[in-house]
Parts: structure tokens; C-alpha cells; sequence
């Protein structure tokens, strides 16, 4: 079983082997989000199925939404409900990978978590890597799977909402990092959202700093004592991750468990949520 890492010769082998598995396309454009179906239906690993963030990883239904934000969670049995219809059970290792550094199939990775799932990884270094080690790839229309049942089971990360971080902001039982680019945390510029800045007291940590030049991940040591220097004595235990909405975030979180730091928690509403709640301080610089 593979449950944060997945390298393509590894992939390679479990698809050969006849190992149940469900690879999910998670790639994306924040920007140009109209663009998920081409990325897909133009190259993908073969097999693989689509997760569109905005579509299915996500949810802007009133009512059905987990947290606030730019990103809402669906509720669980919905992320459930979507799964058994793409013909994924919980017998099944699943893969997620995108084309953007990992940017965006870790939110997949992080819900799969959530809902209880172990057996998930991360394709390390994407489709580009899948490609390098000579992996097939499909294109055009897709056929999928009959349906399955997923079932729930107790999650296995810790999702925080706003009013806890407002209530526990300032204590040493919580250290916010933020993973967004240096300039959006210190309220430089803002493209997305309506208030520029960060949560303050929040310690910033860019999300693309846990990878190499080619998008994989940096190697467990070098990340470890990365987030050594991040964390400056911080236990790894009252980290809450958060970025703009609760997606880039988790590179962050998948870091520090590359680097054997344990699970950590996630504020899915993130900066989106929190600068859009009245009341809330807000910092720059």
C-alpha cells in the first residue's frame, strides 16, 4: 500500500500486476478554470479518471458546503457518493497526480484522508514523470467504470473551520503556516480575493519550496530540515495549514509528513474563508 508517495515505475508495476487501482487527472488552471476538461481530454494517463476542483472537489450548492471560501467542501457523503460513481471502492489504491507540480491533486489526496481512506498516494513529479518512465497516456473521451459503493470511514486528517482558528489565534497550542507566495502573504498583491494580507501570526511557507526544479518532492532530509527552520521550535503538532482556499495548502502537509512529522491539520476555508469573515484581523507584511 502507498499512502503519501507514488513514484511512475512504481505505478508501473501495481497497474501490471492487475492490483486494483483508480488513478484520478486532478490538473487545473485557478486562473482559467474552464480549462480542466481540455487538460484531460488532450493527454492523461491512461485509465486515469477526471477530478475537476471546481466541479467535483469542491461544492457551491448552499447548504452543502463543509466551510466557507473560494473552495467549499463538499460534505462527505457527497465526495463518497461521486467516488462509487466512477467505480471506485474502498479495496482499491488510488493515485493522484496533475501537471502543475502537485499543486492540485493533493486537495484529492487530502479528501480521500478525510473520508478514511489510507491506501492513497501522490504520483511524485506528475504526468510528466509518468511520461519520462514511458507510461501510457489516452486522450479524448473516456469510459468509466461501473459503479462501486465507498463507504465512510473516520477520517484520518483533521479538518479545522474558522471559528477555531479565530479562538485559538495567539496560542501556543496553534501555528498557522501559509502557504501561499511570499507576496500575497504579506499583502503585496492579491489577484483572487477581496482583502490582501494574513492571518496574523501566521508563518509563511510556500508551498512550491517542497519541490525540485523537475516537480517532485523534495527528499524527506532536505524537508526536514526545512521545516525545522520554518517551524523554529513551533511543535509539529499544532500546525494548522492554510493557503488562499484550502488547496495548496496541502503540499505543505504532505511535506512534513515526508519529513516524519506526523499528520497535521488543515483550514480548508484558509485566507478565502477568513478575510471574507467580519470581525476577523488581518495582517500585512
Amino acid at each position: 500500500m502507498y499512502n503519501l508517495l507514488i513514484n511512475a515505475p512504481q505505478l508501473q508495476t501495481l497497474l501490471a500486476q492487475g492490483t486494483p487501482c483508480a488513478v484520478f487527472d486532478c490538473s487545473f488552471d485557478l486562473m482559467k478554470p474552464e480549462l480542466a476538461g481540455g487538460f484531460f481530454a488532450d493527454e492523461r494517463i491512461a485509465g486515469a479518471l477526471p477530478a475537476d476542483l471546481d466541479k467535483n472537489l469542491s461544492t457551491h450548492e448552499v447548504g452543502l458546503a463543509v466551510n466557507g471560501g473560494r473552495h467549499p467542501l463538499p460534505q462527505r457523503e457527497a465526495v463518497a457518493r461521486w467516488l462509487g460513481s466512477l467505480g471506485v471502492h474502498n479495496g482499491m489504491q488510488i493515485v493522484v497526480y496533475d501537471r502543475n507540480k502537485s499543486q492540485y491533486c493533493g486537495r484529492l489526496w487530502w479528501m480521500l484522508k478525510w473520508l478514511g481512506h489510507e491506501a492513497v498516494a501522490v504520483l511524485d513529479g506528475g504526468l510528466q514523470a509518468w511520461k519520462d518512465a514511458g507510461g501510457a497516456t489516452d486522450s479524448g473521451p473516456y469510459t468509466s467504470p461501473a459503479p462501486e459503493v465507498f463507504e465512510l470511514k473516520a477520517p484520518l486528517r483533521q479538518l479545522v473551520l474558522t471559528h477555531t482558528v479565530a479562538a485559538h489565534l495567539g496560542q501556543p497550542a496553534q501555528t498557522v503556516v501559509d502557504a501561499r507566495a511570499g507576496a500575497r502573504y504579506r499583502g503585496e498583491v492579491e489577484p483572487l480575493d477581496p482583502v490582501a494580507g494574513h492571518i496574523p501570526g501566521a508563518i509563511n511557507r510556500p508551498f512550491a519550496e517542497n519541490f525540485t526544479e523537475d516537480g517532485r518532492f523534495k527528499s524527506p532530509e532536505r524537508l526536514k530540515a526545512e521545516w525545522d527552520q520554518v517551524l523554529a521550535g513551533h511543535p509539529a503538532s499544532s500546525v494548522v495549514h492554510h493557503c488562499g482556499s484550502g488547496v495548496t495548502a496541502v503540499p505543505n502537509l504532505l511535506a512534513m509528513e515526508l519529513a516524519g512529522f506526523g499528520p497535521t491539520a488543515l483550514y480548508a476555508g484558509s485566507w478565502s474563508d477568513w478575510c471574507r469573515t467580519p470581525g476577523l484581523p488581518c495582517a500585512k507584511g
